[in-house]
């Protein structure tokens, strides 16, 4: 998460206040300043920095917070309150029609923003939520922006609507309404063209679209990785078009992020959805109060479940969760295991979803996605029996497992290790989920 590197100095400071009986004024201005230095750290604007700290600080030396029995814990909930706050307090949806009359969404962004892969996870997004949407290619500079909408469209099964290259933006625009509407599509999405830099050829072009067609929704993609220029593109993309929200793409990348927490105090515009990956179904809604929990390092199990309830087969995971209570774990089991973290964004990305997880992560845990196909191979090369009775492979076995596969036995030795750590952490991520207040009956996938 870009938030990984604030995420951790955030939890080492508040580790420090959490331990101590009682504060003094002294000791919330010390932490804040390290709060102050960590949010400037990650990119986080000047200004936003300084009314953040300045909110937090008045807040913190409250009579209320210094006379509590655990006043560290009370200024940690101020942080949380005032990071959600920062980040737009409630969750904003897209602004969509019912029925069969047709919604049009505009999504607008520079070039290398991730615009038109965007477009396409939202489509797919939609799709699944019961909406027929329609990708329009306007990018008529790039034929590669065109074919990339197409293949893409396909990949999410959602239908494309483009006329080349020859015609008029607009008048492509016009055409695709009309095309949705003879096929009874509801939602029209709009991948208009980005350029390297704002400039008044592209603004122009968006502003006569913007005039020409009733939008619904203009949107606009910007980048993480670019910090502060994206608040800046931000600003500016609103002052001349207009926007209605924004979409944060590789917010997964390793960067500081503070794009997410500055945007919407400096432009006003609401951050709808979130880019977590490079995969079409990574696209998440954004909740302010679930990413401050993460940032926070206090998890953000409600998004898990969801993503979980989503990718995961009911049927499988209640299977899987009765062989982890009998002790009948096998290797055709970690195998199907590691398939389904696979799909809902790799181990890593859950353990940072559960509270007090994020620094607890192991690479003896699980192989990575480059390892899965070795893993694989080392696990077909082991005898029916030896995969479901893990305890019959001895050093022998493990040399010949380890020629089967074209690997060294060290190698077998690791997964064999892999192994282990994922059948006992996953007994105790069931007996945490299963304890947690307000969290009955509310199970993750494989006993989590």
């Amino acid at each position: 998460m870009a938030f990984e590197s604030l995420s951790d100095k955030l939890q080492n400071i508040f580790k420090g206040l959490r331990s101590k009986g009682k504060l003094t004024e002294d000791d919330i201005k010390a932490s804040m300043k390290e709060v102050k230095i960590a949010l400037l750290e990650a990119d986080v604007n000047f200004k936003v920095v300084k009314n953040f700290i300045k909110d937090v600080t008045e807040k913190s030396m409250g009579e209320e917070v210094m006379t509590s029995l655990t006043p560290g814990q009370m200024v940690i909930k101020i942080v949380n309150e005032e990071l959600t706050e920062l980040m737009g307090s409630e969750t904003t949806e897209l602004s969509l029609k019912n029925g069969n009359e047709i919604s049009v969404i505009m999504m607008m962004g520079l070039q290398g923003a991730g615009k038109t892969t965007t477009a396409s996870k939202l489509a797919g997004k939609l799709k699944a939520q019961g909406r027929k949407p329609l990708l329009v290619a306007l990018d008529i500079y790039r034929p590669a922006a065109i074919e990339q909408l197409k293949v893409n469209a396909e990949k999410v099964d959602v239908p494309f609507f483009s006329m080349g290259d020859k015609n008029k933006p607009v008048d492509i625009a016009k055409a695709s309404i009309e095309h949705a509407k003879t096929n009874n599509y509801n939602t029209v999405i709009f991948d208009t063209a980005g350029r390297l830099h704002i400039d008044e050829d592209m603004m122009n072009e968006l502003v006569e679209i913007k005039e020409s067609i009733d939008i619904d929704d203009a949107l606009l993609v910007v980048d993480a990785m670019t910090g502060q220029d994206a608040v800046n593109v931000a600003k500016e993309f609103d002052e001349k078009i207009g926007i209605d929200g924004i979409i944060v793409t590789k917010l997964d990348g390793d960067t500081r992020g503070g794009a997410a927490l500055s945007i919407k105090a400096i432009t006003g515009k609401p951050i709808l959805f979130v880019g977590m990956g490079e995969k079409l179904e990574d696209l998440e809604q954004f909740y302010p109060d679930r990413m401050a929990s993460r940032i926070l390092g206090m998890g953000d199990v409600l998004s898990l479940i969801e993503k979980a309830e989503q990718t995961i087969d009911e049927e499988k995971a209640k299977e899987m969760e009765s062989r982890l209570k009998k002790a009948e774990f096998t290797y055709d089991d970690y195998l199907e295991y590691m398939s389904q973290i696979d799909n809902m964004g790799g181990l890593s990305s859950m353990l940072k979803m559960m509270p007090g997880m994020g620094n607890k992560i192991s690479d003896d845990m699980l192989p990575s996605e480059k390892q899965l196909s070795q893993v694989e191979a080392i696990i077909y090369s082991m005898t029916p029996e030896e995969r479901n009775n893990p305890d019959l492979i001895n050093p022998s076995r493990k040399k010949r497992i380890a020629a089967g596969a074209g690997v060294d036995v060290a190698q077998v030795n690791r997964l064999t290790k892999q192994f282990e750590q994922a059948k006992k952490m996953m007994k105790n991520m069931n007996g945490m989920m299963g304890g947690k207040k307000g969290m009955k009956g509310m199970k993750l996938p494989f006993g989590f």
